[in-house]
């Protein structure tokens, strides 16, 4: 009896007794001795990331994560330097970008001459290419402001059909060769909305054509190959990785852009995240939303995921396509026109939220913007409130009083900061004159009034794709030659906390993503990208030189 106290007492002492340290379970890799930007509001700030898997275990100090610190952990030690969550390009047209990798580059060309030089010694190096394509051309190398003619490109190239778009993909350039061979004539009818564009004096085609009478031209291109595209897209992956571009919202799509991804993502190939916005216009009917609706079943990620429509509602400043409440301010008769009438774009908008799909409307003059924010805000009267994350892409020019519109109907604005850059207005400016430019991009005063700001490039409709770039000119509204000195339209100006903001949680927000990914939060998945310089902390003229030194997709290094 004695014997079997004791063996009581002994048991019972033991319960209160600590057993052996529990070792956490060690991390994959650790990001170590960092300036973290987290992109939490609660803790904006650390030193270290544990990953294990595809997710973010811990973010906390240096030396709160040595624990998890083990054999097998690949460790980064980030020199001080600054750790921001995976760029988020909120609107791209990625297919489209990555197939000019083997076309003719004429991004930041200045002069006419400088145009043709380039389209002479991409036609030298290309032989046996049936036709010369290719883009980035900006409206201001012309002599006069004037628009392109196939002059202009015959003087470069005759033999061969050329077919050149602007920066921003609303203009087409092609040379004789080109209509010859598409059989463009004065009398061809443009479906849809744009303009074939005629020589006043002669009557026939000057060699610009407007939004969708680029089709007349396009319809006789041969389609690229599938593995063209393919390599293409391939490229377009590791162009992205160096940019620290961990995710994009593809805003415009189809289904067979949609399998060249899925293929891709089938080969484990997908190095970003990619949500489509498929294309609907005026003749897109109730049934196609229900298809598209089922896609986002098909698809909903977080590789690669379909869950929003894109409208085109209006073109651009430079070629007067764009929609305006008053005629453009440099002579021109038009105000532009928007490619729908409100009945039918609310209609279009209405059935698209009732079939559960997230609506982008392109919208570049305060006119279209107007109809926009009408569309959503019948769509709400009819469907009722719910979460719907309503777009507005771009959005150059606003009046006041819509502005505070955007916070009150809940809308989202998605913008793109390089359009605005002050090197590229040279015809803008004038167009809109010197009123509607005091709204310019007004980003400042949409989220000073309540808006969520989504930036992204909108690439290849772009004079560079760079993330940097990007957040340079919103916090700087300066070129990077320091043009001008004190900013363009300078009040519109935001603070590196709000552009880091609009690349990384809210473009997750954009797209119903922000509790997966846009923050360095534990139980996220792992997106992070490492910075050569701490923006914070810099010159804000110097943000453009940042670089990235190391980018973490899904957990794993795909760029150092």
């Amino acid at each position: 009896m004695t014997k079997f106290l004791a063996f009581i007492i002994l048991v019972l002492n033991s319960l209160g007794r600590p057993g052996p340290p529990v070792q956490a379970p060690r991390a994959d890799l650790v990001l170590t001795n960092a300036r973290v930007w987290t992109a939490e509001p609660t803790r904006p700030w650390a030193e270290a990331i544990a990953i294990r898997g595809n997710r973010i275990v811990e973010v906390a100090s240096s030396d709160e994560v040595q624990r998890l610190i083990g054999e097998g952990t690949e460790v980064i030690d980030a020199g001080g330097k600054l750790a921001i969550p995976g760029i988020n390009d909120a609107h791209t047209h990625f297919l489209r970008g990555s197939m000019g990798f083997f076309q003719v580059d004429l991004t930041g060309v200045r002069t006419l001459k400088e145009a043709q030089d380039k389209v002479i010694s991409f036609a030298k190096t290309h032989p046996s290419d049936a036709w010369i394509t290719g883009g980035g051309w900006d409206y201001s190398i012309f002599p006069d402001k004037r628009l392109p003619t196939r002059a202009d490109l015959d003087a470069a190239v005759r033999d061969r059909p050329v077919y050149l778009w602007a920066y921003d993909g609303h203009t087409g350039w092609v040379n004789s060769k080109a209509l010859e061979i598409s059989g463009v004539t004065a009398k061809s009818k443009v479906q849809g909305y744009g303009e074939l564009v005629l020589d006043s004096k002669t009557g026939e085609p000057t060699g610009t054509l407007k939004e969708s009478a680029q089709s007349l031209v396009r319809s006789a291109i041969p389609s690229p190959t599938r593995e063209s595209q393919l390599a293409a897209l391939r490229e377009g992956f590791h162009v992205a990785a160096s940019l620290g571009i961990t995710s994009f919202q593809n805003a415009s799509g189809n289904a067979a852009e949609l399998r060249l991804y899925e293929e891709l993502c089938d080969q484990g190939a997908l190095s970003a995240r990619v949500s489509l916005a498929m294309s609907v216009g005026a003749g897109t009917r109730k049934a196609d939303f229900e298809k598209y609706a089922a896609l986002m079943k098909s698809f909903p990620g977080p590789l690669l995921r379909v869950a929003a429509v894109k409208i085109m509602l209006d073109g651009v400043i430079e070629s007067h396509t764009a929609a305006m409440l008053e005629p453009y301010s440099d002579g021109a008769s038009t105000s532009g026109a928007p490619s729908l009438p409100q009945e039918r774009l609310n209609q279009l908008v209405a059935e698209a939220d009732q079939a559960g799909l997230q609506i982008l409307i392109h919208a570049i003059g305060d006119r279209a913007v107007r109809m926009a924010l009408d569309s959503y805000e019948h769509a709400i009267k009819v469907n009722g409130i719910h979460d719907a994350r309503f777009r507005i892409e771009h959005i150059e020019t606003i009046t006041s009083p819509d502005i505070a519109r955007f916070a009150r109907l809940g809308l989202l604005a998605s913008m793109q900061p390089m359009h605005a850059d002050p090197g590229t207005n040279e015809v803008w400016e004038p167009a809109v004159g010197p009123e509607r430019t005091k709204r310019a991009f007004a980003w400042r005063s949409l989220e000073q009034a309540g808006a969520r700001l989504v930036f992204s490039s909108d690439w290849p409709a772009t004079i560079s794709v760079e993330p940097m770039r990007g957040i340079h000119n919103a916090v700087n509204r300066r070129t990077i030659d320091g043009y001008p000195p004190d900013g363009w339209v300078p009040d519109q100006r935001v603070s590196v906390e709000t552009a880091l903001q609009a690349y990384t949680i809210n473009g997750a927000f954009a797209s119903f993503e922000e509790k997966e990914k846009g923050s360095i939060t534990p139980g996220k998945l792992a997106d992070i990208v490492l910075l050569s310089q701490d923006l914070f902390q810099i010159v804000p003229m110097d943000i453009y030189k940042t670089k990235v030194v190391t980018t973490i997709f899904d957990g794993k290094v795909i760029y150092k």
